[in-house]
């Protein structure tokens, strides 16, 4: 066993440890007894699971579940994505067309675009760096008039592929921006 793999797995324990603990209601809280049989600290800590530190932070804000009553936009795009990550997700859409669920490919390509623009202009090189694909996204969004229902993605189809096309192209040019 390595150095490496040992403290990972020490780690690794603990954090099981501080979960049963904290299920079980063991670890008592300021000013309160410890929890036990007929005590109202049993309830009150089993209702407040941690995660251990490593896992602390681990779904970004916008993978978070949807809590009960909040609607989410699946082609809403998300926020903080690096280019490369917007990259990737663009090309994903590459292979895929309307054949299938012409409503929800539109959607995607939307989304994916809107990720990518936001990503480029968010990068610390600045967005003067993606002069190009930012334009054609301008172009896009003044052509789409911020209505991203289906009617009018599909109206502007062409457009629309033509841009992600664009990008993907002019990213192929750069690849040290999305490596």
């Amino acid at each position: 066993m390595t150095g490496t793999t040992s403290v990972r797995n020490t780690a690794l324990v603990a954090a099981v440890l501080a979960a049963l603990a904290v299920s079980c209601g063991t670890i008592p809280e300021p000013d309160r007894p410890a929890g036990g049989p007929g005590t109202s600290a049993t309830a009150t800590t089993a209702a407040e699971p941690t995660a251990p530190p490593e896992a602390a932070g681990a779904l970004p804000d916008d993978s978070a579940p949807a809590t009960a009553g909040s609607t989410v936009d699946p082609y809403a795009p998300s926020s903080g994505e690096k280019v490369r990550d917007a990259f990737a997700t663009l090309q994903a859409t590459l292979n895929d067309s309307c054949a299938q669920d012409c409503g929800y490919f539109l959607g995607r390509v939307n989304k994916e675009l809107q990720e990518m623009d936001q990503a480029m202009k968010n990068d610390p090189k600045g967005p003067g760096h993606f002069p190009e694909p930012i334009r054609k996204m301008t172009e896009l969004n003044e052509r789409l008039g911020g209505d991203a229902s289906f009617e009018n993605l599909k109206k502007h189809e062409k457009q629309l592929i033509a841009t992600r096309d664009f990008i993907n192209t002019w990213m192929q040019d750069h690849p040290d921006d999305y490596r």
